[in-house]
């Protein structure tokens, strides 16, 4: 993945120096290339991205809000480890609204926006065929992004942007998206038909089968009842 450094300067871009360097980083936690505990130095960041540390410093308390950092006396700032509180608490926030978006999208969604989704459906299942892990990830993503878009709710899309980073990591915890994958089918099944109702409970039980794998995948039982780790 290339960083946006390598994409275009960037003062060329037109989004904030601020935001730009905070999706980056915030990328950068959810892929893995920023491990918890990872720490984050003003200064190396703002020479690597070629702007001066004022962008960096408030990209920094940005994601600092959003909980992917925190601030460790004598270490400075670090990438943060999930505890399983962090994890439930995530989840209990995406049910919600992954059960409002996918409902809104079944209702809201225009035929060419299905068949997009549809596409990014296929993309995934032929991921799968050729073993290729990383694209079934990103094809995993890229259905709930889409959900989200397709919602066509813009108070909603704003409320999960800063999750969708944290999303997006817990996702990649998982190197086996077979399953869930495979319900993606169903769901989109329900959606295609325009029966919302049964779309957002299809949503509202893959995001539980999800938390089920995160919680076991992270903290050593299906339930999550191990001792917890990195809290």
């Amino acid at each position: 993945m290339q960083s946006p450094a390598e994409r275009a300067p960037l003062g060329m871009l037109h989004t904030p120096l601020r935001d730009q360097v905070r999706d980056e980083l915030r990328r950068r936690i959810a892929d893995g290339r920023l491990q918890p505990g990872s720490k984050m130095v003003e200064r190396e960041l703002a020479e690597e991205f070629g702007v001066s540390r004022v962008p960096v410093r408030e990209a920094l308390r940005t994601l600092e809000t959003e909980g992917f950092v925190q601030v460790v006396p004598r270490k400075g700032v670090v990438v943060r480890h999930l505890s399983r509180r962090d994890v439930e608490e995530l989840f209990d926030v995406r049910e919600a609204l992954e059960f409002l978006a996918t409902r809104l999208a079944t209702e809201q969604a225009t035929n060419e926006e299905l068949a997009a989704l549809r596409h990014v459906l296929a993309e995934g299942e032929a991921a799968l065929a050729r073993g290729d892990a990383a694209g079934a990830q990103e094809s995993n993503e890229a259905f709930h992004d889409a959900i989200v878009r397709f919602a066509h709710n813009d108070l909603l899309a704003s409320l999960l942007e800063p999750l969708q980073g944290r999303l997006h990591w817990l996702f990649r915890q998982n190197e086996d998206v077979s399953e869930l994958l495979h319900e993606h089918e169903g769901l989109f099944a329900a959606m295609a038909s325009r029966d919302s109702e049964h779309a957002a409970t299809l949503a509202l039980e893959h995001v539980r089968v999800n938390r089920q794998i995160a919680l076991r995948i992270l903290f050593g039982t299906k339930d999550g009842e191990a001792a917890e780790q990195g809290a």
